[in-house]
């Protein structure tokens, strides 16, 4: 929950799963620890020879009950908004599928020039590189690999399911409360060489 807040529309897909395949699954449970791949999700709640079956469902669903429900989250359009006015691109990098990813963007009229998805962790750090990212902003401990990764600053908010002092413990090179505090922290990296 970096952007969007996803947890709304999750729950409601999650639980759509739950019925239509008559498998318990506590959605709640589901979004407090959101970030790694759905596969991996479903694996708690179902034996692994189900899970291609139940994630492929899932898919099929989310779209129409999942991202319209999604909503941007606070400081959202704030931080776009500074990334471009210093003339920098934003790019998202996502453990969502493509198609989910790019369908929650366009549907909160966030204005970000690309959509990479179906990455997590360290896996991200190939995508970082390639588009020459300085810096990545993640909500998960696996957000801090990814910037790792793709040599670029790790940028945490405390949106997911860490607090700062944990995000700081997993080594976030900055941790913030949430995306509000973004736009001024950028603003003040952007001129750290102007200081030198």
């Amino acid at each position: 929950m970096t952007l969007a807040d996803t947890r709304v529309g999750i729950a409601a897909a999650m639980d759509e799963l739950s019925a239509r395949l008559g498998v318990p699954i506590d959605s709640a449970a589901v979004v407090r620890r959101l970030g790694p791949p759905l596969e991996m999700e479903l694996a708690n709640w179902m034996p692994a020879e189900q899970v291609a079956a139940a994630a492929e469902l899932y898919r099929e669903i989310y779209p129409d009950i999942g991202v319209p429900v999604h909503t941007a989250m606070d400081g959202a359009h704030d931080a776009i908004a500074a990334v471009r006015a210093a003339g920098g691109r934003v790019i998202v990098v996502t453990g969502k599928n493509p198609r989910d990813a790019a369908g929650t963007v366009e549907a909160l009229g966030l204005a970000v020039d690309e959509v990479v998805g179906s990455l997590f962790g360290a896996g991200k750090g190939s995508a970082l590189a390639r588009f020459g990212a300085a810096a990545y902003v993640g909500d998960h401990v696996a957000d801090i690999e990814a910037a790792r990764a793709g040599g670029a600053v790790s940028v945490a908010v405390a949106t997911g399911p860490y607090t700062v002092e944990e995000l700081r413990e997993h080594g976030a090179d900055v941790a913030l409360p949430d995306l509000t505090e973004f736009a001024g922290w950028y603003a003040r990296w952007c001129r750290r060489d102007e200081v030198r």
